[in-house]
This record gives structure tokens, C-alpha cells and sequence, in this order.
């Protein structure tokens, strides 16, 4: 994921009152100057960690009571709407690269594959603004 992108989704994120981030050992660093800027300097309030072992980190986040949601559009996705989801206390999302999306073993290790219903034929958004569409309908309310 770009610093652009990660500076985005934490500017996001912070603003529709997410807790914190974990990135993947591929995610650009939040603390390069781009990310900083894009971020509005969210990226020094909002709490965040680099995690080595990603999927076993999905895993383990299951195990103790996390639903780990993907936002891919897959077969078996299900709408970003949906209430089953907004009743959930502990909702991790998950988010892929610009392109490739969300790698296969990835999405092995989420609960459930979510996405935004879309029109026009148009079957996806830019990483930030899927990350901003998805914190602002699963937001603390």
C-alpha cells in the first residue's frame, strides 16, 4: 500500500473513530514524509503497529473474539450494510493494495469478505476511499 494511501486511511480512520491500525509487513511506513502529510499528522494520535506474522495475527484475533472482515469483493462477499456486521463489538477490517487487493492467504485467514455495493458497473474504489466509505457505515455509534 502506498504512503499516500496509509496517510489517507489514517486521516479516515481517526476521524470516524476507529482504535487503531495494524499493518502488514508490506504496508508503507506511516511515518514517511508523504503518509505524515496525507495524513494531517494523524498518524502520531491515532494508535498503530507493524505486525510480522499477519496471518497468524488474523488468526489469533479470531480466536479471542474478533470478527477479521475482509474488504475484497469476492463470491462470497456480503454487503457492507449488512447488520450483522454493525452488531458486532470487535470488528477488525481489513484492507488490500491498490490493484491486487487482498492476497489469497489473507483473505484464508478473515472471517468474512465484505463489500460496497457499487453502481454502473463499477466494481471498485480507491483503498482510501473504500477504507473511508467502510469506517464511516461500521463507526461507533
Amino acid at each position: 500500500m502506498t504512503a499516500s494511501n496509509v496517510g489517507a486511511i489514517f486521516r479516515s480512520a481517526t476521524g470516524m473513530g476507529v482504535d487503531g491500525i495494524l499493518l502488514s509487513p508490506r504496508s508503507a511506513d506511516p511515518l514517511y514524509r508523504r503518509a505524515i502529510r496525507v495524513s494531517m499528522g494523524t498518524v502520531f494520535s491515532l494508535p498503530w503497529a507493524r505486525v510480522e506474522h499477519w496471518e497468524d495475527t488474523l488468526a489469533g484475533m479470531s480466536d479471542t473474539g474478533w470478527t477479521v472482515a475482509a474488504l475484497e469483493l469476492t463470491e462470497q462477499s456480503v454487503d457492507l450494510d449488512d447488520p450483522t456486521l454493525a452488531a458486532r463489538d470487535r470488528l477488525g477490517l481489513v484492507l488490500g493494495a491498490e490493484g491486487t487487493g487482498v492476497r489469497p492467504e489473507t483473505l484464508d485467514a478473515c472471517d468474512v469478505h465484505v463489500k460496497i455495493p457499487m453502481y454502473r458497473d463499477v466494481d471498485s474504489l480507491n483503498v482510501s476511499v473504500a477504507a473511508a466509505v467502510a469506517f464511516w457505515q461500521l463507526r461507533p455509534v
